[in-house]
This record gives structure tokens, C-alpha cells and sequence, in this order.
């Protein structure tokens, strides 16, 4: 019988160097709307003291080897003590015999990685043809994987940055001081909006953030916060009045993201939700002209795991 390979989280972070996931990931959201997965409900604990959560996302697509079963948690008092606010394991398991092929100690990597990717595609698919400026919401880990992988959609330098905290701003700021990018400060939300074409928000927060009076015509918007059901970055009627609103999982956005919130509003329709694997497979439903108003509303799926997951083992296999 094989044996169970363990990763840690030095040799996970080696391999994902070498990983072109844009693609890897874009086949596992096509899979997925195509029906062409299993993909459960996600499982959900959420925690009061300390604040926290944790996530259980879970499945495979048909015909891989292996399915996944990811652990993701996010507690943001972790910072206070030294710790990662992200933590996580992923498991890897055979389709055919259910033996446990890997384990993957990522402490929350994967997981963050997957979804700076999403967002990524999402800019690859949505965004206008010449951003002009991008703005970023939040100062933490996910805001700064964007700035990791945003040249592999577009040669913008120009990054505007907002966040609840000036200390976190500043650091934020001084951490990129030699990168290849100009970051600017952003004393305001409607400031950053009336600056930046694409803005991509990576907050926890529980009351909008962006209204739909800041956003100016031609602007995409990637959501990336909003992934229990209490979260909100967005006022509703950006959403409303968005000529294009891409979900990563219509089946999620009934319990959790913008979408859902907006629907609290009656801000939105299911007839005008379109699913990231249907765009990645038909661009031409996507934005038709730079004067659109675009958003990505992501809540992250299963999918996004068993792709990155196998392929960071089956780099390790090679």
C-alpha cells in the first residue's frame, strides 16, 4: 500500500515557486460549473472567545486521482501573540482506494494562495483593458499575496492601499518600499474608488465599506472578505446596479458573500448571477466595454484546494 506523504510547510512554499496556478485553478472552476465535481455544502465554526473561525471545504472532481478535505481557519487576535491569523491543514486522499496519499501542513498557505489566485483570474477575466490603478482594501495577508501575483495579469505599478488602522497602512506601505510598485496611501474609501479602476477587498468586515456612489463607471471590484454569512464589504447596490456579478459558487451565494447579502435587499436576481468557471469558459459574457461596472463576488471552493493541493504533491512525486 503507498505510504502517506507528509509536507511541511517549507517544502509546500518551495513548490508553489515553480506551480503556474492560474490555469490549474481556472480548469477546477470550469470542472465545477460544468457539474463535472462534487462539491458538499462547506462546514463552519465560528468562534467568540477569541473571535475567530474555521472552515471544513471539501470534495473532488470527477476523473482526478485524489479528493481533498481542507481545514482553514482565520483568528486575527493570532497577530497579537506572534501567530499567523491564518492556520490549515489539507488532506489528500486516493479516489479509487480512499487511502490518505498526503498531508499537507500549510498552515492556512494553500488556502490563502488559492484565493489570491482567484482574485487574479478574476482580473484576468473582468478587469478593463487599461487599469489605471489598483486599489486594495485591507492591510493583511490577503491584500499582500495580491501584490505577489498582480504581473500575472497586468503590468500596472500603481497600487492605492486603505485600511481601518494607520500603523498597519504605514507597515504595509514601508514592506513594498523596494518592490517594482508605487503605493500610495488612501485617506478615504470614496478617495481610493475615485482613484482606482480595479479595487479588490480583503477586510472581515461586518458593515459596507464601499458604496456605490464612490465607484466610477468602468470600475472592477473583486470581493474576497465576505465568506461567512455575517460579512459584508459592499454596499448592496453596487451590486444592483453592476452590469456584470460573477460568483465562484452560486450554491454558496445563497449562504454567505455580497450576493447574499444583496439578496437581503432584494438588490439581485439569480437569472443575473454568472459563475466564474461559466466565464472562464465563455469570456464573451463577460464585461463588453470599459464603461461597465464589474464585481467578483468570492467565497472559495473546494475546487480551488483539490487543484492546488494536488498539484503542489504531485510536484513532490516527480
Amino acid at each position: 500500500m503507498p505510504s502517506t506523504t507528509v509536507l511541511s510547510l517549507t517544502e509546500i512554499e518551495n513548490y508553489l515557486k515553480t506551480v503556474d496556478l492560474i490555469p490549474l485553478i481556472e480548469e477546477g472552476f470550469v470542472a465545477y460549473s460544468k457539474g463535472d465535481s462534487i462539491v458538499p455544502p462547506v462546514g463552519e465554526l465560528l468562534f467568540d472567545q477569541p473571535s475567530g473561525e474555521a472552515h471544513i471545504k471539501y470534495g473532488y472532481i470527477k476523473g482526478q486521482a485524489y479528493y481533498a478535505i481542507k481545514i482553514a481557519s482565520g483568528f486575527p487576535t493570532n497577530a497579537q501573540l506572534g501567530i499567523k491569523t491564518s492556520q490549515g491543514v489539507v488532506l489528500l486522499f486516493s479516489q479509487q482506494t480512499g487511502v490518505l496519499r498526503c498531508v499537507l501542513l500549510d498552515e492556512g498557505l494553500l488556502t490563502d494562495v488559492r484565493t489570491a489566485i482567484a482574485s487574479m483570474i478574476t482580473l484576468k477575466h473582468l478587469a478593463p483593458k487599461k487599469i489605471k490603478r489598483v486599489g486594495i482594501i485591507g492591510t493583511g495577508i490577503m491584500a499582500k499575496l495580491q501584490l505577489a501575483y498582480l504581473h500575472q495579469v497586468t503590468d500596472c505599478k500603481d497600487i492605492m492601499v486603505w485600511g481601518r488602522t494607520p500603523e498597519n497602512v504605514a507597515a504595509f506601505q514601508a514592506q513594498f518600499s523596494d518592490s517594482p510598485f508605487n503605493i500610495t496611501i488612501a485617506d478615504s474609501l470614496a478617495f481610493l474608488a475615485s482613484e482606482c479602476n480595479v479595487i479588490i477587498t480583503t477586510t472581515s468586515a461586518k458593515e459596507p465599506l464601499l458604496y456605490f456612489e464612490y465607484i466610477q463607471k468602468g470600475t472592477h471590484i473583486t470581493a474576497l472578505g465576505s465568506d461567512t454569512a455575517e460579512k459584508i464589504e459592499l454596499d448592496p447596490n453596487i451590486l444592483q446596479h453592476a452590469d456584470v456579478v460573477v460568483v465562484d459558487s452560486k450554491p454558496q451565494s445563497q449562504s454567505r458573500g455580497e450576493v447574499f447579502q444583496a439578496r437581503k435587499y432584494d438588490c439581485l436576481q439569480e437569472d443575473q448571477l454568472l459563475e466564474l468557471g461559466e466565464l472562464i469558459a465563455q469570456p464573451t459574457k463577460g464585461r463588453q466595454n470599459d464603461n461597465e461596472i464589474t464585481v467578483a463576488d468570492l467565497t472559495g471552493v473546494a475546487v480551488q484546494d483539490i487543484m492546488i493541493a494536488t498539484a503542489v504533491f504531485e510536484h513532490h512525486l516527480k
